[in-house]
């Protein structure tokens, strides 16, 4: 994959960004149906398409869902751009570096459970595009089902815009703040927050501190929702008055600006003459998000027994089967433990869905940390029926404690959980920073079975 006219971003460059990032407005909420106008009159009123749009704009929508889907899940926007996004010269391909979709089908699934460190740092003028680096995933991209994991290292800013017809990317930052510049408007986003750019929407990301790291869920399938609360009642969870969408702001700029689509698995590169950021008005609900996690409306336990994981979702993704997910998003943000006669880590398990978890900050409450443990920008993956639980050590502490009320808040993990089998690319299963000798924080769990007679 070219890297583009990237190029290492200047103190001055990025302290500009950080200013503009600071001061961004946004509208508030989920799934609404938003508008927004960076010009006042730019937004038609009483139709979408009116035969001459206002000042001089071209109307064009962007559909995110077939016209026929039921309106509770109909996902599309009305755009109105200074250029129509027909205006382009043909896409070739171009290299795809070390990003890779669905199927994922050169290596064998693997049963054993696996964990990775960091990735290393990137090679100098790495963009966001160039430094993803695909872990694996399921799925087709072609039917439009499954999920890819990614992760990403950079050290400059794009200068080039990327979009993703596959799916939509969820991405979660780990070090280093984004400022995403979208077809809909700006969004920043820190560590601890996350980003959401739904399937087709063109951006460009640039960095607010000197690198950027952190995981990409590219989610092949339908889009991502709020799930539904049942019991909980009305309240709970992440609520979606706060979740952040971008108001309008355009780039008019002219000139030559590269433009990389990826399309059924592969990049393909244009040179535009101008840039496709240019939409002055839009209005409609498939829009970019941003939501910082520790908003989440974390419910749990008052009596007894750790509740199961599903009740950190924050996003999920439904598949054709109720109440089993393409993939979820769950969140394990800070917390009180107060169960009485209760094993307060997460329990022993095996599970028919598979999960990777990823570490954004401090330490997660049922692994180890520190050199060679599960660390802040490092990944576990146990694929479907692996046996895992907390470690020895864990295991151990956890036994003995003291049960008084206690606040887990030194940690924000995560998880992408989902209905398949997660396959390694070949690059994931020889990395080396993949963690030899995982299995051996479960070894040492002694024996303690005592028969009464």
């Amino acid at each position: 994959m070219s890297d583009g006219a990237t190029a290492r971003g200047s103190a001055t460059e990025r302290e500009e960004a950080r200013k503009i990032a600071e001061g961004l407005e946004h509208l508030s909420g989920f799934g609404n149906e938003h508008a927004s106008e960076a010009v006042p009159g730019a937004l038609p009123v009483g139709r979408n398409s009116p035969q001459r749009a206002p000042l001089g704009l071209y109307a064009e929508q962007l559909s995110g869902s077939a016209f026929t889907e039921p309106r509770a899940q109909n996902r599309r926007s009305w755009l109105y751009r200074i250029r129509p996004s027909a205006a382009h010269p043909a896409f070739t391909r171009t290299g795809n570096g070390a990003l890779r979709s669905a199927p994922f089908t050169q290596t064998v699934p693997d049963p054993n459970r696996l964990r990775w460190n960091p990735l290393p740092d990137p090679a100098e003028g790495t963009d966001f595009l160039a430094g993803l680096w695909t872990l694996g995933g399921n799925g087709d991209v072609t039917q439009r089902s499954g999920m890819a994991v990614h992760l990403y290292h950079a050290d400059a800013s794009m200068r080039r815009v990327f979009s993703d017809a596959d799916g939509e990317l969820l991405i979660v930052p780990e070090r280093g703040g984004l400022l995403l510049r979208t077809e809909f408007g700006l969004l920043h986003v820190e560590p601890g927050h996350i980003a959401l750019i739904p399937r087709g929407v063109r951006f460009r990301v640039e960095l607010l501190d000197e690198t950027a790291r952190g995981y990409v869920c590219e989610n092949y399938g339908a889009p991502f929702r709020l799930p539904d609360l049942g019991p909980i009642g009305a309240n709970g969870l992440a609520n979606a008055r706060d979740f952040r969408a971008p108001v309008a702001a355009y780039e008019d700029v002219e000139g030559p600006v590269e433009v990389v689509n990826k399309f059924c698995g592969n990049l393909w590169a244009a040179t535009y003459d101008h840039s496709p950021l240019d939409v002055v008005a839009w209005h409609g609900n498939h829009v970019p998000y941003a939501y910082d996690l520790r908003r989440f409306n974390v419910m749990g336990t008052i009596s007894y027994d750790h509740p199961d994981p599903s009740i950190f979702t924050v996003l999920t993704s439904p598949s054709d089967t109720p109440g089993l997910a393409g993939v979820d998003f769950v969140v394990f943000a800070p917390r009180w433990l107060v169960g009485e006669d209760t094993f307060r880590p997460p329990y022993f398990h095996r599970n028919v869905m598979s999960e990777y978890m990823g570490l954004i900050e401090g330490a997660y409450d049922a692994k180890t940390a520190g050199e060679g443990g599960f660390v802040p920008g490092g990944g576990s993956l146990h694929n479907m029926m692996s046996a895992h639980g907390p470690d020895r050590e864990t295991f151990d502490r956890a036994s003995a404690a003291e049960l008084r009320p206690q606040k887990i808040d030194d940690g924000l993990a995560f998880m992408f959980e989902t209905r398949w089998p997660v396959s390694l690319t070949p690059q994931a299963a020889r990395a080396d920073h993949l963690q030899q000798g995982y299995d051996d924080v479960w070894q040492g769990l002694e024996r303690h079975f005592r028969p009464l007679h």
